[in-house]
């Protein structure tokens, strides 16, 4: 046991009247809806970087946060996975998720980093033994590392690149002993600069490879889980080659992997690309590659990625009517990709920072299960396309342009335009919030 979290109590649910500062209002985790209980539509996950390893810092400033278990030491990351434990009991976190590079220390070597990350994964597995929280993806960070400051499948120097398909291999291993349901790739630094020192063809063709590998490692080994790809553009880097939803999906298509590998979507990633959360989960759904989720936001007067707990409501609703549709997670699930603001120092502001945002994601969720019970908004949508499900409709899907013209030509064809009532359908999916 740590002392790092005296005095906080285990987050029990009381309801939306309570005045209590360290309890749930709108998620209790035995609530059924739509068939499944909160806990089981929600999947929520503690991300292990922002909560135990950020430091506080920024890009114009260092470290403002002061925790015990900061430091290169065993005995330290000991400390920090105790403290991680306590935590998820406090809030009842089902999932945690965690890249190699936050739950042990650096070593000299690929060989140290790789005893490292075994002795680690040997201490989860024994706190998972009394522990209900389970691990709902590992990841390995290629990205921070100054090794890496060229990429890591993209690199030019096939050292890195050996030594980053070496690290993903250590990191499915550690996933795979614990029990987790996906593995991530996220290429924080996969993208390039300038084409002025960049061979673009020939990096593809190395990411692409590198994402084969996975794939094949994960059948060799009887791995059951996704493996996820989660997009990201800009950054760090001016040109990430997996920039969004569709970038990603055709680069699946390019390497054979559309149907072995789904994405995992960051709300904050979502709006640096100039989409909605629920652009990209809908496009996910409509592609057949959905699979988990990062649920954070970003400022909007910002332009960099915040990472900033949830906090509205409207869109959670949203993004999870968009997760709904899709059937649910699977082996997916909601990974809080949040942190502290580097002036909330404090125990409390990490409990209270996932309390609010496991509040915000629940209230989130039944609005979208009232909407789509309701039915009334896909009600709106079909009548808009009703059209195209008649003998006609259906018709023009298989047939040609010239028989189309024919068409047109011989019934005088002159169509007007229809609304599209969007401020109707504003107001429809307020009346649910």
């Amino acid at each position: 046991m740590t002392d790092f979290f005296n005095g906080i109590p285990t987050i029990k649910y009381e309801g939306p009247e309570s005045q209590n500062d360290f309890t749930f209002r709108h998620y209790n985790p035995d609530e059924v809806v739509l068939g499944k209980t909160l806990k089981e539509h929600l999947r929520f996950a503690v991300a292990y970087w922002h909560s135990f390893a950020w430091e506080g810092g920024d890009p114009f400033g260092g470290r403002t946060f002061d925790r015990p278990w900061f430091g290169s030491e065993m005995d330290l990351a000991k400390l920090k996975a105790d403290a991680a434990f306590e935590m998820f009991e406090i809030l009842g976190a089902p999932f945690f998720c965690f890249h190699d590079a936050d739950v042990r220390p650096e070593g000299q070597n690929f060989a140290e980093n790789t005893r490292n990350l075994e002795e680690i994964v040997e201490y989860f597995a024994g706190k998972m033994e009394g522990s209900e929280t389970k691990l709902l993806w590992g990841t390995a960070n290629l990205f921070s590392h100054r090794r890496f400051m060229s990429g890591a499948a993209t690199n030019p120097d096939p050292e890195v690149f050996a030594f980053s398909a070496a690290t993903i291999k250590t990191c499915m291993d550690a996933t795979y002993r614990l029990g987790g349901q996906n593995y991530v790739l996220w290429g924080g630094r996969e993208g390039y600069e300038t084409l002025l020192n960049t061979d673009m063809g020939r990096e593809r063709q190395q990411a692409g490879r590198m994402l084969q590998m996975a794939v094949e490692y994960k059948h060799k080994i009887g791995f059951k889980g996704a493996i996820l790809i989660e997009p990201k553009p800009q950054e760090p880097t001016k040109h990430q080659y997996d920039y969004d939803v569709a970038t990603v999906y055709g680069f699946l298509k390019d390497f054979g992997l559309e149907d072995e590998v789904q994405v995992n979507i960051e709300q904050g990633h979502a709006i640096l690309a100039g989409h909605s959360f629920e652009h990209e989960l809908a496009l996910a759904r409509a592609l057949g590659i959905f699979g988990s989720i990062d649920m954070n936001r970003n400022d909007y007067q910002s332009g960099w990625d915040t990472d900033q707990f949830p906090n509205n409501v409207p869109e959670t609703a949203l993004a999870y009517y968009e997760v709904l549709k899709a059937g649910g997670f699977t082996t997916g699930g909601t990974n809080f990709d949040a942190k502290l603001r580097r002036q909330s120092l404090d125990a409390e502001d990490l409990i209270l920072g996932h309390v609010g945002a496991m509040d915000v994601c629940a209230a989130g969720l039944k609005v979208a299960a009232k909407m789509l019970d309701d039915g009334k908004l896909e009600a709106e949508r079909d009548a808009r396309y009703a059209g195209w499900e008649t003998p006609e409709g259906k018709a023009l899907m298989h047939s040609d342009l010239e028989s189309i013209m024919a068409q047109v030509t011989g019934q005088d064809i002159n169509p007007e335009p229809k609304s599209g009532r969007q401020e109707r359908l504003e107001n429809l999916v307020n009346r649910y919030l």
